[in-house]
């Protein structure tokens, strides 16, 4: 299993969670945006060719 990191763009106030080893270098095959009534902003899901997800 892959450690979990987190990246932080204060930027544009966003995170982005990354599922996979670094060294991988997975690209993002689809992206499924959520839009959740009880948060202010986007959550987008990031999943590989195989339809794993990969990334918040």
């Amino acid at each position: 299993m892959a450690d979990v990191r987190v990246t932080y763009d204060k930027s544009v106030d966003a995170a982005y969670v990354c599922l996979t080893e670094p060294q991988a270098r997975v690209k993002s095959a689809c992206m499924y945006p959520c839009d959740p009534v009880d948060v202010d902003g986007m959550i987008n899901l990031d999943f590989d060719e195989q339809g794993r997800l990969i990334g918040i």
